[in-house]
């Protein structure tokens, strides 16, 4: 076989609706629409895209329930007022949840972002702070061990947030805030939800970074928010290998 002869990896398979759904992202982003700002009919995206309305409408309502689009009965669709501090800015409406550039690099930024809150929560959490924290992570714990996903996915939020809130530095708190939700697009969109392997060495990882927290030690609570992270993304990786090679 020559080289021209190699056989291509095969694509990995997306349904229609999650294709659909990141087209309508890149048209809002080729548009410049911004919260507010009304968008084209489901009637109007199905012709534009060579797709369905039913197509449409599916992946519309992945979008609302991700806070990216808003569906008015009888208005139409719009652009999502985006209520964070940082959701304004232009950064958080170019993000493409499929497009693997930009997930490597929310998580570039999640490190930079969670390395520092973690580093601050060590010197500043207060006895309130460090229970909130704990609570958390028992929450994500017991969600594991009883398989509810979501009670699982509250206490990753919650634990996260926790932290930056004891960082006692609020622009911190609105860019964790922001890049998690960012991240939850991709796992839906980009992933089908698929992401969550890594479940128990999260359990493990969330305690390093309390007891480091807990003991006032800011270099081992930046170290092991580093760990966890680079073993989240790690779990990205191994996802998209099975989505590309089916291995």
């Amino acid at each position: 076989m020559t080289r021209d002869e190699e056989v291509a990896p095969p694509v990995p398979y997306r349904p229609g609706y999650e294709v659909v759904a990141e087209q309508i992202l890149r048209l809002i982003a080729e548009l410049e629409l911004r919260p507010g700002d009304r968008m084209p009919t489901e009637n109007e995206l199905a012709a534009r895209m060579g797709t369905s309305r039913t197509m449409v409408r599916e992946a519309v309502k992945i979008l609302s329930a991700i806070g990216r689009v808003r569906a008015h009965k009888g208005r139409g669709l719009y652009v999502s007022d985006d209520e964070g501090m940082l959701g304004g800015s232009r950064w958080g409406a170019f993000f493409l949840p499929a497009d693997l550039d930009h997930v490597y690099m929310l998580f570039e930024f999640r490190r930079i972002q969670e390395t520092a809150a973690s580093r601050l929560a060590a010197t500043n959490a207060t006895p309130a702070e460090l229970r909130a924290i704990e609570a958390a992570a028992e929450t994500c714990r017991h969600g594991h061990l009883t398989g509810q996903y979501s009670l699982f996915d509250q206490g990753d939020d919650d634990f996260h947030a926790g932290i930056a809130a004891a960082s006692h530095n609020q622009f911190l708190v609105a860019a964790v805030r922001e890049a998690r939700r960012l991240q939850r697009q991709s796992n839906i969109i980009g992933m089908s939800g698929a992401i969550g392997g890594h479940a128990v060495g999260a359990i493990d990882e969330h305690a390093a970074i309390y007891r480091a927290i807990c003991d006032g030690d800011p270099d081992a609570a930046a170290h092991a928010a580093g760990v966890h992270l680079d073993n989240t993304l790690e779990d990205y990786r191994r996802e998209i290998q099975r989505r590309l090679f089916g291995r």
